[in-house]
């Protein structure tokens, strides 16, 4: 992960080299090399997509690429912070390194669950929620798209609702392979321990906007991005929402950088008449700055 960006820009060897300075160890010989093991661990994943991402943004940006308005997927409302110069890359990786460790602790291994409903509107994936949970946590935790929803939770009560879901006239509900159950109350003890670790931090007010997960809404002060990340570990992602609000302020173009496409195929799905391009791959980068740039 990275390694074709590292060895091809000096920026992006140079962005990678900085991370393993920050945190004190080999991330990037993790993202190069592996092994698979210890990368998917969330304390080591998070750093190291966070890392990736702005090593991309960086490589754009040094080709003229600069965003009017910024936002990511949960983790990546991190990245985005970097990018628009809210946190400084080196704090951005430590905080996310314990984010990952304080999620994965919060709840045992195996307890936990997410799953993805398909075919069902957010209201009604809600009401199987609350007709499954009999007193156990089984909440909304993306809203990512229409008739994609992914619930978490505890692990029976997850297929609970994913079978009331069913009834009710999902098309299909696919458990997800996760390391825990992010974005529901369950998370509660993680938002605890890393919220003065967030409020400590030395912040800025952002340079552009950052439309935040946790209501869709652009923040333009450093303070407020603090508490939207704080409540971000605990809170549903309002993907959908993001989306529409960055169109309803004017964007028409959107780049997704860093590993996989994930939000590409999310935004098409959402923004029918927007503009897409992702930058995965060193390959992709000169059609994307001159699409972006056109």
């Amino acid at each position: 992960m990275g390694r074709s960006f590292a060895e091809a820009f000096p920026i992006c060897r140079k962005t990678m080299v900085e991370a393993d300075t920050a945190l004190g160890d080999d991330l990037s010989g993790l993202c190069f090399n592996g092994p698979e093991e210890r990368l998917v661990l969330t304390e080591n994943t998070q750093p190291a997509i966070l890392a990736v991402s702005v090593a991309i943004y960086r490589l754009l940006a040094s080709r003229g690429v600069h965003p009017a308005m910024v936002a990511g997927h949960s983790l990546g409302e991190y990245s985005a912070h970097v990018a628009a110069g809210t946190l400084a890359f080196a704090d951005a990786l430590r905080i996310v390194r314990q984010r990952g460790r304080y999620m994965q602790e919060a709840v045992p291994v195996g307890h936990g669950a997410m799953a993805a409903i398909l075919g069902l509107d957010p209201q009604t994936v809600a009401q199987a929620c609350a007709e499954a949970a009999q007193g156990e946590v089984v909440s909304p935790a993306n809203l990512n798209m229409p008739g994609q929803v992914v619930i978490a939770g505890t692990k029976a009560a997850v297929a609970r609702a994913s079978e009331r879901a069913k009834a009710l006239g999902a098309k299909r509900a696919v458990p997800l392979s996760v390391s825990a159950p992010f974005h529901c109350a369950l998370m509660q003890p993680a938002q605890d321990r890393l919220a003065p670790v967030l409020r400590a931090l030395t912040v800025a007010d952002p340079r552009m906007p950052v439309v935040v997960n946790v209501d869709a809404e652009p923040v333009r002060d450093g303070r407020a991005a603090i508490e939207a990340l704080v409540r971000q570990v605990s809170s549903p992602v309002r993907w959908e929402e993001v989306m529409q609000r960055l169109a309803s302020e004017g964007v028409r173009k959107y780049v997704e950088v860093g590993p996989g496409t994930i939000l590409t195929g999310l935004g098409r799905k959402i923004l029918r008449d927007a503009a897409f391009v992702t930058v995965e791959e060193p390959a992709d980068l000169e059609a994307a700055v001159a699409a972006l740039l056109e």
